[in-house]
């Protein structure tokens, strides 16, 4: 069993893009986009086509999650179609996973000058007179 059900797939030729509903089950609250463009690129097979998620809407009291997608071949054209706050947004979070991902990779390691510094200083005693 799939977790990925197609409500509507659509291809819109006015447009030139491909409009996907999908619902995503057990997954209520705890789906990304990100996590949901690859979803759809594996079970659609996509490839190389820009796919721009639209709206995650979870369902009180269902563990579903509804997706709207939009599927184009020209990302020049998708930048025209769509708000570019939603391109920012994206370009934000891949960020975010970037930058996680190399700090997991390089664990924070003292070097030997900082080991050196907090060697060299040693605590100074008061005179009381």
């Amino acid at each position: 069993m799939s977790l990925i059900q197609t409500v509507s797939d659509v291809n819109n030729t006015f447009l030139a893009r491909r409009e996907l509903i999908c619902n995503f089950t057990g997954l209520g609250g705890k789906l990304k986009k990100l996590e949901a463009i690859d979803m759809i690129n594996k079970e659609f097979n996509l490839g190389e086509k820009i796919i721009i998620p639209m709206r995650l809407r979870s369902h009180s009291g269902k563990s579903i999650v509804t997706g709207t997608f939009y599927v184009y071949d020209d990302e020049g054209l998708a930048k025209k179609h769509v708000n570019p706050t939603i391109f920012s947004r994206l370009e934000k979070s891949k960020a975010k996973i970037a930058e996680a991902e190399k700090a997991e990779e390089k664990p924070v390691e003292e070097t030997d000058a900082t080991k050196t510094e907090a060697t060299s200083e040693e605590p100074k005693e008061e005179k009381s007179e």
